[in-house]
């Protein structure tokens, strides 16, 4: 648990509960990350990809190249295709989370402190830890530890209240200590980290199930 395990307790959603519907946004976690160690030291990765779909339509990471047979695939039984999608953000820069950004040539980009429409880089406050506004309800956070430009996604108003999708400011739900070995900087991330404890009813993780948040 965290170190204020006595104020927050963490719950794994059901591998059924992907879906949280809400007004004016839905959220839905096409694919669920994971992180596997492997026998012969290595491990097997993939970042969770998650849409929401409202005023915008917004991808928040979009796997590794490796998965872009998937995400088409999932979008089209969506009905979209990637000229429907907005906004693209990338919470970070690894490979298992943005290797898919070309599919998107037309969508305003956010990864990491940049915010970009094509070759065209748009001021931010985010590198100074102002959020960046899309509309009243959804905004792009910055978090950082994991690396030193981390963002979160934050929707305001689904059936579950306010969702973080967090990329790897939390490994998976149960992820301990465990995510400081994945660390750049581990102060800076429990900071983050707690911030979105105090804030979120639901995170989505950036290798593992969506998980409630529940304060006493």
């Amino acid at each position: 648990m965290d170190a204020a395990c006595d104020r927050y307790q963490r719950v794994c959603l059901p591998e059924t509960q992907l879906d949280f519907p809400g007004q004016p946004y839905s959220v839905s976690v096409l694919k669920v990350g994971y992180c596997i160690p492997q026998t012969n030291g290595t491990f097997k990765a993939d970042g969770t990809i998650t849409l929401l779909r409202g005023v915008s339509n917004i991808l928040v990471d979009t796997g590794g190249p490796w998965d872009q047979q998937f995400l088409l695939e999932s979008l089209r039984q969506r009905g979209l295709d990637p000229r429907d999608i907005n906004l693209v953000v990338g919470t970070h820069g690894h490979s298992d989370h943005i290797g898919n950004l070309n599919l998107f040539p037309s969508a305003l980009t956010i990864v990491g402190h940049d915010v970009s429409e094509g070759d065209n880089y748009h001021s931010n406050q985010l590198a100074e830890g102002q959020a960046y506004t899309i509309d009243e309800h959804v905004s792009v956070v910055p978090t950082p530890g994991h690396t030193g430009q981390d963002v979160s996604v934050q929707v305001k108003g689904t059936s579950f209240g306010t969702i973080l999708v967090a990329g790897d400011l939390f490994e998976c739900w149960s992820d301990d200590n465990s995510w400081k070995d994945l660390s750049m900087n581990s102060a800076v991330q429990e900071v983050s980290r707690q911030k979105a404890l105090k804030t979120a009813d639901v995170i989505i993780p950036g290798h593992g199930l969506p998980f409630r948040v529940f304060r006493s």
